[in-house]
């Protein structure tokens, strides 16, 4: 006759074999090991934030340094529309307002039709694409087809020497209504 093991009341606790025990021992440092060496790949695909920007970014140069405001002013006349590194990374013009000012909107520089880049055509006072000929006024709202929709905007504020840039979410002034983009 086989005995059948009885149950642990509850007041016991269960017997844990070696077995067991180095079982759950190599699974315990092999998912330690496995965790350590896939944090530091993880990390590198989650780009780094500065602090304080809310969802924001700093605005880069070419190179992907930092832009310092006083620089970019001695370096841009009044009324020049430059490309940044914006917000994702993508392409921004900043404005200079003034003497000594950069405007508080960054306009983003892809075209809505397929997605060219539209440089500042200071000849004709307007953006204007180079692929399909998409014309945009200085505030990048839309002159002249075939692109569909203006451009977005982005917020622009200087804190100290750096140039920022953050989401704009608020009613698009150029055409009245919720911003396309957000």
């Amino acid at each position: 006759m086989a005995l059948i093991p009885s149950r642990p009341s509850s007041s016991e606790a269960p017997n844990l074999g070696r077995r067991q025990f180095m079982n759950l021992l190599t699974f315990g440092a092999v998912t330690g090991v496995a965790l350590g060496a896939l944090y530091p790949v993880v990390r590198y695909f989650i780009p780094p934030r500065e602090a304080g920007l809310s969802g924001g970014a700093l605005a880069l140069d070419e190179l992907g340094n930092p832009i310092a405001a006083n620089g970019w002013l001695a370096s841009h006349p009044e009324g020049d529309r430059s490309l940044v590194q914006g917000l994702k990374g993508d392409p921004t013009c900043l404005i200079v307002e003034g003497q000594g000012a950069i405007g508080a909107i960054g306009i983003h520089a892809i075209c809505t039709h397929l997605g060219c880049v539209v440089p500042w055509n200071s000849g004709e006072n307007k953006f204007i694409c180079p692929c399909h000929g998409s014309q945009y006024d200085p505030e990048g709202a839309v002159v002249r087809g075939p692109a569909p929709l203006p451009r977005a905007m982005a917020h622009v504020a200087v804190a100290g020497e750096r140039v920022q840039l953050n989401p704009w979410s608020e009613i698009d002034p150029r055409a009245g209504g919720k911003p396309w983009w957000s």
